[in-house]
Formats: structure tokens, C-alpha cells, sequence
């Protein structure tokens, strides 16, 4: 068995009802980034297995992974560039990772003890789901959302329960819904803004399902892509010590998908019982160049509104134009949407690709849709360009 699963941490699964067969995947949870690795792996399969041979994917309009259309603020990526001549070491300085704590705390106004990096925000999102569901306390999320959390419970046999967006109130998460579905779950998981959809759950709905959840179940909120939003941040019910835990990551706004950065926010003792099954090992693992150029990131407020506003300009023109041509699709407050082809969606994503264009995939629930992250505004126009000859086609 692996030396990642502490004794503490073994008989704490086994007392809450995982096999002992289970406390070798939950080792595989945690040491290796098991469900971000599965859902990295299938979307990239999925794009990849759609390329004709030969095919340069540098050459293609990418708007299919909710990466960000440009680099890394260049302020920030110039220091992540100098830190790398200083890689042969763990901590440079001896407080890199000490002032990311600091300067996140000091930003959003945050007890620098609810904070805690990791290499990407996939870890601490799978480790509250071991840490807080059980054989018997499910997981319950949105569906469609984001999956990593679903490859963890099915992995683990982890009662999951997927819980429908409402079509009614604009394909918000249901949190009334999500409480009925499952009134005894472990983690109640909320991607705000979701993702695929892009749409915001309100915080005086997340702010009831906190006040009415069962005892000792966690709130996970992932705020990947709250900076493209003005929706107010869950990061005020952790200051209020709520059995809430907030992640952020550094992928999407800062532009730093491939440089692995994150963080979890909560209350002290809920990050204690997360660590208990290998110390803080993985919160110390971190790239020295990611940590500079995250750090510096924080602090760049203009840049994040006017990058911001890029993003929202560019979405605005893709929306006139899917109106203009009577195309359905959720409005959106993050940079991706989904548009609803009316059909399967496959033979339309392969149509794209023709036009060298690589939009985003569909979730089962929803085969007839596309995720379509928004890019940069010379490749949304190429995107409408593009549909035009399609859908006239």
C-alpha cells in the first residue's frame, strides 16, 4: 500500500466505512492527481482523436478548453522566468510560498491560516470529496459541471448523485434540489461559475444550503472562474467559519493553465482533517516559477479588469451574432458558454475542426450542445465566420 495513506489517515477510512481494497485508490486519489489526471487525459483524448493525422494543433483557433487566449500577465511571467535559474532549489528565497499565502490573504481580505497552494486546485477538490463523503455520504453536484469529483466517487463507490440545472431560472445550479436529492451527503459541490455553462449561482443560495446541509457535510465551492464575474465570492462564508471550502485556481484569468497553481480557502481544522493522510506533502510540492508569477498575478488589479473586459467584449459580439442568427445558447458569466445545435453535436465539432477551428465537448447529459470557451476577439470573429459556412451548409 502506498506510503501516502498515513495510519491515522487508514483508520479513518476504514472507520467511516471505505474497504480496505478502497485505501490504495484513495492513495492514488491523493498522490497522483488520479481525477484531474482522468479528465485531463479523456478531453485531451477526446480533441486529440479528432485531428486528422498530421494535423498541427498549433495552428488551430483553441476555444475548447476554457484556457485563457493569452499568456500570463507579462509582469508576472517575467518573474516566473527569472525564478526558473533559481529552480535548484525547493524555496529560493525560504518564503515564496509563505508570501502567496500572504499576498492572497491580504487581496481578498482573508486569515492567512484559511489558506493553503497547491500545484492546480484538482488536488484539494478530490480531497475533500475523500476526505468528507464516505461509502454511506455521497457527492452531489450540478449536471451538467465539472467532473473531476465524479471520477473520484466513482473510483472510490462514492454514492454520486447528479442533479439537473434548472431550465427555468437560466441553468443555475438547484441547491434546493441538490439537498433533496441527497439530505444526507458528505460534500455538496458547486462550480460557480459552472462549468460548462457559465452561469452563476446566487451566494444567498450557496449562503442556504450551507444553513440547511446536514451536520458536518462540506460546501465545496469552485471559484475557477469567478474573476471573469462579478458574483460575490463564497470566501465570505469561510471568514464567518462556515463547513465551507473554496478553491481557486490560477488556470483560467492568470493564464497559467500549464504552470499548475491553486489554492484552498477554509477554516483551519477542516484543511487539518484533509491532511491527514499524507502530512502537507502535496501544499509544498510547488513550481518555484508558478509561485512567482502567481504571486504577482494577485496584485494586478487593472490588468485583471481590463483583461476582464476583453473577454466580456468579445463574448458580447458572439452572442449578437448567435442572436442574429437564431442560435440557441446560454447566456454566460465566465469565458465559455454552451450553444444548443438543435442536432448531435459530434458531426458539428468535426465540422469545425475542418475549419481549423477546436471547439469544446458535449457532457452526456447533453449530446445536441457544445462548450465553446471564448477566446480572443479575432477568434470568436473566426468562430462566427466559421458557423456561418457550417450552419449554411
Amino acid at each position: 500500500m502506498s506510503d501516502t495513506l498515513s495510519i491515522e489517515g487508514r483508520e479513518d477510512l476504514l472507520a467511516r466505512g471505505y474497504s480496505r481494497r478502497n485505501l490504495g485508490r484513495v492513495a492514488a486519489v491523493l498522490g497522483a492527481g488520479l481525477a484531474f489526471k482522468a479528465t485531463l487525459r479523456n478531453a485531451h483524448a477526446r480533441a486529440m482523436t479528432a485531428l486528422p493525422a498530421g494535423q498541427d494543433v498549433t495552428k488551430l483557433v483553441r476555444i475548447g478548453s476554457n484556457e485563457c487566449w493569452t499568456g500570463p500577465f507579462p509582469a508576472a511571467a517575467k518573474l516566473g522566468a527569472e525564478a526558473v535559474f533559481h529552480g535548484n532549489r525547493y524555496d529560493p528565497t525560504g518564503n515564496m510560498r509563505t508570501n502567496l499565502i500572504k499576498t492572497f490573504a491580504s487581496t481578498e481580505n482573508m486569515p492567512e491560516e484559511t489558506v493553503m497552494p497547491w500545484g492546480g486546485s484538482s488536488d484539494p477538490l478530490c480531497r475533500t470529496i475523500v476526505t468528507f463523503c464516505s461509502p454511506t455520504r455521497g457527492l452531489v453536484t450540478a449536471d451538467p459541471s465539472y467532473e473531476a469529483g465524479w471520477v473520484t466517487a466513482e473510483w472510490l463507490n462514492i454514492p454520486l448523485t447528479k442533479v439537473p440545472l434548472d431550465p427555468q431560472n437560466g441553468y443555475k445550479t438547484d441547491v434546493r434540489a441538490m439537498l433533496k436529492a441527497n439530505p444526507n451527503a458528505g460534500v455538496y459541490y458547486i462550480c460557480n461559475p459552472n462549468n460548462p455553462t457559465g452561469t452563476v449561482t446566487p451566494l444567498e443560495d450557496i449562503t442556504w444550503l450551507v444553513e440547511n446541509k446536514p451536520k458536518d457535510a462540506i460546501v465545496l465551492v469552485d471559484e475557477a472562474y469567478i474573476h471573469f464575474s462579478d458574483t460575490p465570492s463564497a470566501l465570505s462564508l469561510v471568514r464567518e467559519g462556515k463547513d465551507v471550502v473554496v478553491l481557486r485556481t490560477f488556470s483560467k484569468m492568470f493564464a497559467m493553465a500549464g504552470l499548475r497553481l491553486g489554492l484552498s480557502i477554509t477554516r483551519p481544522d477542516l484543511h487539518q482533517k484533509m491532511m491527514r493522510y499524507d502530512g502537507e506533502n502535496q501544499s509544498y510540492m510547488l513550481p518555484i516559477p508558478a509561485v512567482a508569477c502567481g504571486t504577482k498575478s494577485l496584485t494586478m488589479h487593472n490588468d485583471i479588469e481590463a483583461r476582464k473586459h476583453e473577454m466580456i467584449a468579445a463574448r458580447n459580439m458572439t452572442f449578437a451574432h448567435l442572436q442574429k442568427r437564431g442560435i440557441s445558447y446560454i447566456p454566460s458569466d465566465a469565458n465559455m458558454f454552451v450553444i444548443d445545435w438543435k442536432r448531435p453535436a459530434a458531426p458539428i465539432k468535426d465540422a469545425f475542426l475542418k475549419e481549423k477551428i477546436l471547439i469544446g465537448r458535449s457532457w452526456p447529459v447533453w449530446p445536441n450542445a457544445s462548450r465553446i470557451t471564448v477566446g480572443s476577439m479575432a477568434e470568436m470573429k473566426a468562430f462566427c465566420a466559421a458557423l456561418d459556412r457550417i450552419i449554411t451548409a
